[in-house]
């Protein structure tokens, strides 16, 4: 079955932009496809379907890399994932390639391939500490001071505020080269400054106040705008550290104006003290999508499962008795397991060919409730 989300907004013309008024951040107009997109997230979303999602999956997989037109999830199902996840971290660097190794231009040709092939990509941030010139992970340690002071190093006034203004210059460079080649923009779903509720990024939870989190987001959606950056969505992915409280999973939700969708970064872990822990996960995800369809609901936004998994994959049945379970009927458009990499062996979090779960990943993907890239006429349109 092909699901069609077209958009109805009104307006015809391939690169027109929609009028301001429809422009979730305020002040400057997006482009007639991205506000399309939007549109599309939220009618599948309300389909009783979403679409499964990767992170590198056409770059790399378990024990290979770089070659071309290549998938571990193809190798399994036939067909490609809808939504393909990216990490933009060392983009501010001016590196040619990101954290993983994955070269920008390769980046921007699967970007543009996914989008002419109807489906979606989303970028990550992983980006390095402008103060500590760490990476995004807290070190603590002697520059424990220093991560404290990171956020508020950046903001206007700080002593990085400029520096990291060219790193932003460098990010919103990237996002208005993801061109076709007769010039239309790609429009992209932008997931910065996840994971917010922990402590492990600079930005995160015990690093910064909350007035300083919201600087840093609108901060970072200004900056972009003021540069011609017209082709983003935004996703506020906070973690699991709310418990299903509402006002926890807020507290630094940078407005309405700057958030498209609500997100939520949940794994399933093996830990030695923890029995009942597909349980436990199942709870987790029913609860926080529970609490954050309301939420989406009461703010006019589409919710989504923004990164997830278990690594190692050991249980064989874990897509259909575990994660399409958690999972039940709440209105996600997509949900996203992380990467396959090809330089450890034990850290993948889709399938591959002869992994123990494949057989179980094919029941997924024929699943009516699930979507790939061949199910998707088109979401820009």
């Amino acid at each position: 079955m092909i699901i069609t989300l077209a958009a109805t907004v009104g307006l015809a013309a391939c690169g027109q932009k929609a009028p301001a008024d429809l422009n979730p951040v305020s002040g400057s107009a997006r482009t007639l496809q991205t506000e399309n997109l939007l549109a599309s997230l939220k009618a599948m979303a309300n389909s009783g379907r979403y679409m499964y999602a990767h992170q590198d999956d056409p770059v790399y997989g378990h024990g290979w890399a770089w070659d071309d037109d290549r998938s571990d999830v193809k190798s399994v199902c036939g067909d490609l994932p809808a939504v393909m996840g990216f990490d933009l971290g060392h983009i501010e660097l001016g590196d040619e390639k990101n954290l993983d190794g994955v070269p920008f231009d390769r980046i921007r040709k699967e970007t543009i391939k996914q989008y002419e092939a109807g489906g979606l990509v989303t970028f990550s941030w992983h980006l390095d500490n402008p103060l500590t010139n760490g990476t995004a992970w807290v070190e603590n340690g002697e520059k424990a001071p220093l991560e404290r002071q990171t956020v508020s190093s950046v903001l206007k006034g700080g002593d990085n505020h400029e520096l990291f203004l060219g790193w932003l210059d460098r990010l919103a460079d990237f996002m208005n080269s993801l061109t076709t080649a007769d010039g239309e923009k790609v429009p992209v779903l932008f997931r910065p400054w996840h994971e917010h509720t922990g402590s492990w990024f600079w930005w995160g939870q015990d690093l910064c106040t909350a007035e300083e989190y919201v600087a840093l987001w609108k901060l970072t959606a200004n900056r972009l705008k003021e540069k011609g950056v017209d082709n983003l969505l935004y996703a506020y992915s906070p973690g699991t550290e709310n418990n299903g409280d509402a006002a926890k999973y807020m507290e630094r939700y940078p407005g309405d104006d700057y958030v498209d969708l609500l997100g939520l970064d949940c794994y399933c872990w093996t830990e030695p003290e923890v029995t009942d822990r597909y349980e436990r996960f199942m709870n987790q995800i029913d609860t926080q999508l529970g609490m954050m369809a309301k939420l989406a609901e009461q703010h006019q936004k589409v919710i989504a499962l923004t990164e997830t998994g278990y690594e190692g994959i050991p249980l064989e049945d874990w897509w259909t008795s575990v994660l399409q379970k958690s999972i039940g009927d709440h209105p996600i458009c997509y949900v996203l397991t992380w990467r396959n990499a090809h330089d450890k062996d034990t850290h993948y979090f889709g399938p591959w060919p002869g992994q123990l779960s494949s057989d179980d990943f094919v029941k997924f993907y024929q699943s009516p409730k699930t979507a790939f890239l061949k199910d998707i006429s088109h979401l820009y349109q």
